[in-house]
């Protein structure tokens, strides 16, 4: 989910002014921090950005500039080279944010990653699969959250999502560019990344295939040192081989037979809840982190405690009209139970996509132990509850 909210008051809690720019300032409305300002521009458009920057520095001094969104990094750290404002590298960004380029540049330097192939239409989707050999991984070049991404086990599901992904219901920026890869079986880790620093590495839980939602996380993850630092490795040579390394990264990854196995890097912080699991388990945060870096100051990465976080994902189970939702406040009040927070309201239709939009909500709790922390995080979760009707004309 979303971490736009926290930069505002991360910012704020620093002393600084936040102002939003955005090309629909509609979905900052319910951030509920006070004193933010929120301009509308395309923020796909440097030549537009620049001026309203240039007007904003006439009535303040920009301390910096950021994002929370890989969609729109590029673009800020064009922005920052504009203004000599510490930023990250533009060009890093754009072709870590291409995953075939990526993977490109991960084979060439030898980090372990999935066989791939680069397809432009239905032929070269059959193609690739009977290559690299079913089942295989069917996603588009360029994406996130997990939009578009399924596994295909036969023939019948390839061509489905083939025809889905080149189909009017998935929404291209430009040509249709889909990624075929293999599919790298085992547990899913996530290193996060301040500057050329492993701060935290967590296990991941999805749903049941073929598609990738996300049901749970945990911090840290249970590894021993020779684990760990197999991670750490294969993560700063991802930095080196991308020419990532100033601000936020985060890396997943496989531990497949071969050992861990990079799936994906993204030139930002892995959406919330995992930075306020990265500051319950190690004292550390992330998003303060970030903006000192941005404003040319120094952060501290240093780790002040040791605590285990565990986060559960409320998922949608069927589709229609989210009825009621309810449970949130009683949730909260369980001891040892960080946040609980809904991302939609009653009566919001619930059409489920296979990605991150089929999620209702998240619980975090954390405690001095993994089964403690697994025990009040059950809690909380069974008190909260919601019911989905069908709509009108659904049977």
């Amino acid at each position: 989910m979303g971490s736009g909210l926290l930069y505002v008051q991360a910012a704020q809690r620093l002393g600084l002014q936040p102002i939003t720019l955005s090309d629909d300032p509609s979905r900052y409305d319910n951030f509920g921090a006070k004193d933010v300002e929120t301009i509308r521009v395309d923020t796909d458009d440097l030549d537009a950005l620049i001026p309203e920057c240039s007007r904003l520095r006439e009535a303040y001094e920009i301390a910096g500039i950021t994002a929370a969104r890989d969609s729109v990094y590029a673009t800020v750290g064009k922005l920052c080279r504009h203004f000599d404002l510490p930023g990250p590298d533009p060009d890093a960004l754009e072709q870590c944010c291409d995953k075939y380029t990526q993977r490109q540049l991960l084979a060439a330097s030898g980090v372990p990653i999935p066989a791939y192939r680069l397809a432009a239409n239905a032929a070269d989707v059959e193609n690739s699969a009977a290559e690299i050999g079913l089942p295989v991984i069917v996603k588009p070049a360029v994406g996130s959250g997990s939009v578009g991404v399924r596994l295909c086990r036969t023939a019948d599901e390839l061509a489905e999502h083939t025809n889905y992904l080149l189909g009017a219901k998935h929404i291209w920026r430009s040509a249709p560019r889909i990624l075929v890869e293999e599919f790298a079986e085992g547990p899913a880790y996530g290193a996060n990344i301040m500057g050329k620093e492993v701060v935290a590495v967590g296990i991941g839980d999805f749903g049941p295939p073929p598609h990738f939602v996300y049901r749970g996380s945990t911090f840290p993850a249970a590894l021993i040192d020779d684990e760990y630092e197999r991670i750490v490795d294969i993560s700063l040579s991802c930095l080196r081989a991308l020419g990532l390394g100033w601000g936020p990264t985060g890396i997943e990854f496989r531990w497949t037979k071969r050992g861990p196995v990079v799936i994906e890097v993204n030139p930002r912080l892995h959406g919330s809840p995992t930075p306020q699991m990265v500051q319950l388990a190690h004292g550390v945060d992330l998003i303060t982190a970030h903006i000192q870096l941005v404003i040319g100051e120094e952060s501290d990465l240093r780790k002040r405690h040791a605590q285990t976080a565990v986060a559960r994902f409320l998922v949608a189970d069927r589709d229609g009209l989210l009825d009621w939702i309810g449970g949130d406040s009683e949730a909260a009040a369980v001891s040892g139970v960080a946040e609980v927070k809904f991302y939609v309201q009653p009566k919001t239709p619930i059409v489920r996509k296979g990605d991150y939009r089929d999620c209702l909500g998240h619980v975090v709790a954390a405690s001095s132990s993994l089964p403690r922390a697994e025990a009040i995080l059950q809690r909380a979760v069974d008190l909260i509850g919601w019911s989905i009707i069908p709509l009108r004309g659904d049977s």
